[in-house]
């Protein structure tokens, strides 16, 4: 064995004990340390230690156990320096106790036995090789026993059996030197394999070989649940309930003791290895009470006992417990509008979206969420939303963007919308509902986070008939014929309505008790207060949560097809490595910002030797795409736009957002081109390129740049109406002259003659507009920067005003009488 490391080995490979003990000796070290070495290797030019880099290690002392030496070694690391490299330096340097850092010890271990997880009845292998000056012996061990006949570097053990689980170590002697390996664990699975399948393979991909079952549990017994998958290394588990991670309980098995009836609900397992993730179907587990009969005397029985003695169940669980409620599946459709055209820009609807993407998704609600869509990529997403819709499908869309409610119906805004605009360039989310309900949805959530302020260009009254369902739902950010806020900051925050409502999402109530809290939260909100409430309308007759568990019924081959379409819109392209022909190799990967937002990284893995400087980036996109060259292929995600996934994306890279994905209408093909330097040519840059096709990413797939189809969305959105006709509306045209009337008053103020100190409310945060616009008034004019409402028509001068303007909002102020039945008036329903 060689007396040091071997001398090509990277520093930036050495394993972590020797980086350690390498750091503590020069960290000490005041004279021969790593101000000193940083000095010697900065005199190379082949490495190029600055005086920035130094300041910059210096400053490591500052934080918690940071280390000076190491941040020098992971620069030398990242610049191609070799353990050979290192030595000399240090041997320069005169610190021995350094080099002898560098030296292997007289044994060493260079395999560990890896836990593993495998079929009873396979074969089990455990590997441990050492090295060392003279020959090595070994003995391997199952928790403290010895295992009989185990003198070698493989230890097998056919076939295995259940008594073998347990955790096994190798201890390795070489003369009087002896080392310990690390623990290994098997876990053995008792699981009948079928004809034709395999599990031999565990060195790869992981096997899921056992499935939770429902369960059906009277209060107070114990909840077991059980999974398993085989592979190596040991895969690890996460429970699951309702689609929040259960704490603690991360074994293969879920023991619950002496479970309430309010522990009932839907459980799956997140089973993880090395680099794969796969989930175990989600099951059922109802918990119900016992009933206690009286037959000549006092005893205690469970539903079978009455059974067994004549009793009919049905009428004892009748008041003992509500029947749970049942999705067959749960579908969300989150839009944000944010990059208008032709109208103020705004800022919240992405975090909005981002936020309840999130929310939703552990609520188990398969979601799409799209920004910045057009008018006819806003409809084809609503098709494509409905075709994810069938019986007893929760069904939720979410919002936020510049809007408006004319005549009780809600209209939501494209970004290409002209100015002014009218219900023809506009989604109304009415004709949406009654799509919902041809699909005999379980229920149907709107939540709208944009203004209802009328719109005084638009006079056409969509005659959209509704059928009297009892499951819809409306959450509106606020009441009719008012406005919206968002907070505004330095960075990206959410719009008032989500601030809050993230706080509750995940509730396991009823949702129009959700939203009633949501409310009363808003309501003490000191900034809004008087300005914006949250207003609810309802038809929901039965304890509806967004958590109630999916059990796919009698349309399970529906929803799994459903199911197969969504992933289709999903599915991101595998990170590839690619190898050039000067030796380097480059790991591109991919990420999802959102359903039609992807993020590119490219990461160095090989560097050749002689090469000083190595770099890779990502250039030649599609012109339909939203890709600004000067946001690409930068050093940290924030510099790119990625302001969400920057925690979670891997470091050292050069990243790149594509954006506006919807729009491509060919395969994304772009070239990754490779730029080295070396110092034999004088580090005069040298190219490589590859041309790279990943077809049609993430909902790109779906083709929502198409033309609109002839469809219900459309045609509902168009239809002719008479006010007469209409259960619901806001002011009627004869309101238009008293209204226009009304805005002349505000328009007589001069906002050129407020204190600066009244633009500003007093609180922490300054409210800033959602969804554009300007308020109506001089109070709100001082107060808030932008609303929900789209301000598009200046009364002073009777015509319509430039983006962006200071004005007051094209829409009146008037206050409408509610009808007599609410019921109605929320629903806008007609008899058929």
């Amino acid at each position: 064995m060689s007396d040091t490391l071997e001398r090509s080995t990277k520093v930036s490979l050495l394993k972590e004990p020797v980086v350690r003990r390498l750091c503590d000796v020069l960290d000490k070290s005041s004279s021969r340390g790593w101000r000193k070495l940083g000095e010697i290797v900065g005199n190379d030019r082949r490495f190029k230690v600055s005086s920035d880099d130094m300041e910059m290690c210096s400053l490591k002392v500052l934080e918690l156990e940071g280390s000076p030496s190491r941040m020098l070694l992971r620069l030398m690391g990242e610049r191609g320096c070799s353990t050979g490299h290192l030595i000399d330096y240090l041997q320069t340097l005169g610190n021995s106790e350094a080099v002898q850092c560098l030296k292997p010890p007289a044994l060493q271990i260079l395999i560990q036995p890896q836990s593993v997880a495998l079929m009873c009845g396979h074969n089990l292998r455990l590997s441990c090789h050492a090295v060392g000056k003279t020959p090595v012996q070994y003995q391997w061990f199952k928790t403290k026993e010895e295992v009989p006949n185990s003198c070698s570097p493989d230890l097998v053990i056919s076939p295995v059996h259940l008594k073998d689980a347990g955790f096994y170590i190798c201890r390795v002697n070489c003369g009087e030197a002896f080392e310990f390996s690390q623990w290994a664990q098997v876990d053995v699975l008792n699981v009948a394999v079928s004809s034709g399948q395999s599990y031999h393979s565990l060195e790869g991909r992981l096997r899921l070989a056992i499935q939770p079952q429902p369960q059906r549990l009277h209060v107070g017994e114990n909840l077991q649940l059980e999974c398993g998958a085989v592979g190596r290394p040991i895969p690890r588990y996460q429970w699951h309930r309702n689609g929040v991670p259960i704490p603690n309980a991360t074994k293969r098995r879920l023991m619950i003791p002496h479970v309430m009836q309010d522990q009932h609900g839907r459980f799956r397992c997140e089973i993880s290895g090395s680099t794969e993730r796969m989930w175990t179907n989600e099951v059922s587990v109802l918990i119900v009470p016992r009933i206690s009969v009286e037959i000549s005397g006092a005893m205690e029985c469970s539903e079978d006992d009455v059974y067994a003695i004549g009793g009919d169940s049905s009428d004892l669980f009748l008041n003992s417990i509500p029947e749970q409620l049942y999705a067959t599946d749960k579908v969300a459709l989150l839009i944000g509008n944010l990059s208008y055209k032709n109208h103020p820009q705004l800022k919240a609807p992405m975090v909005d979206v981002y936020d309840l993407t999130n929310l939703l998704r552990q609520l188990n609600f398969q979601v799409v969420s799209l920004l910045d869509l057009t008018e006819s990529e806003m409809r084809n997403a609503v098709d494509e939303f409905l075709l994810l819709l069938h019986k007893g499908v929760y069904g939720l869309l979410y919002y936020a963007g510049h809007g408006y409610e004319n005549y009780g119906n809600s209209f939501m805004v494209p970004v290409n919308a002209p100015n002014p605009y009218r219900s023809a360039n506009c989604l109304c989310v009415q004709s949406i509902l009654k799509l919902m309900q041809e699909k005999e949805t379980g229920l149907n959530v709107f939540l709208l986070d944009m203004c209802r302020k009328r719109n005084i260009h638009d006079e056409s009254t969509p005659n959209i008939v509704l059928r009297v369902t009892a499951n819809i739902v409306f959450g509106y950010a606020t009441c009719q014929d008012a406005e919206a806020f968002e907070l505004s900051s330095s960075g990206f925050t959410n719009g008032v309505f989500v601030k809050f409502l993230k706080k509750r999402l995940l509730d396991d109530e009823k949702i129009t008790v959700v939203l009633d809290r949501v409310a009363e939260d808003m309501g003490q909100f000191d900034a809004t207060k008087g300005k914006q409430a949250l207003e609810i309308r309802s038809s929901l007759s039965e304890r509806r949560a967004l958590s109630d568990p999916i059990l796919p019924g009698d349309s399970a081959d529906l929803a799994h097809a459903h199911s197969r379409q969504w992933a289709k819109a999903h599915a991101l392209p595998e990170s590839m490595c690619l190898d050039f022909d000067c030796g380097a190799q480059i790991k591109l990967g991919f990420a999802a910002e959102f359903s039609n937002v992807l993020v590119i990284y490219t990461h160095i893995v090989k560097k050749p030797e002689d090469m000083s400087f190595c770099q890779a980036h990502v250039t030649d996109f599609s012109l339909d795409l939203d890709v600004d060259p000067k946001e690409m292929n930068r050093e940290t995600p924030e510099e790119t736009g990625i302001y969400f996934l920057s925690s979670s994306l891997p470091q050292h890279c050069l990243y790149t957002r594509v954006s506006s994905l919807q729009k491509l209408r060919e395969e994304l093909v772009f070239t990754v081109c490779l730029q080295g330097t070396f110092p034999a040519m004088d580090d005069s840059p040298v190219h490589w390129t590859k041309s790279i096709d990943i077809g049609k990413p993430l909902i790109a797939r779906l083709d929502l740049h198409r033309a609109v189809r002839r469809n219900s969305c459309l045609q509902t959105c168009m239809m002719p109406h008479s006010p007469s006709h209409s259960p619901c509306h806001s002011p009627g045209p004869e309101h238009h002259l008293h209204l226009h009337h009304g805005m002349g008053h505000h328009q007589t103020q001069d906002y050129s003659r407020l204190s600066p100190q009244q633009h500003y409310l007093d609180v922490y945060e300054r409210l800033q507009g959602a969804v554009g616009g300007y308020g109506d008034s001089s109070y709100y004019d001082n107060n808030f920067s932008q609303s929900h409402c789209e301000a598009g028509y200046d009364s002073a001068v009777g015509r319509p005003r430039s983006p962006g303007r200071h004005s007051i909002p094209i829409e009146t102020t008037d206050d409408i009488n509610e009808l007599t039945t609410v019921f109605i008036n929320s629903l806008q329903l007609q008899q058929q």
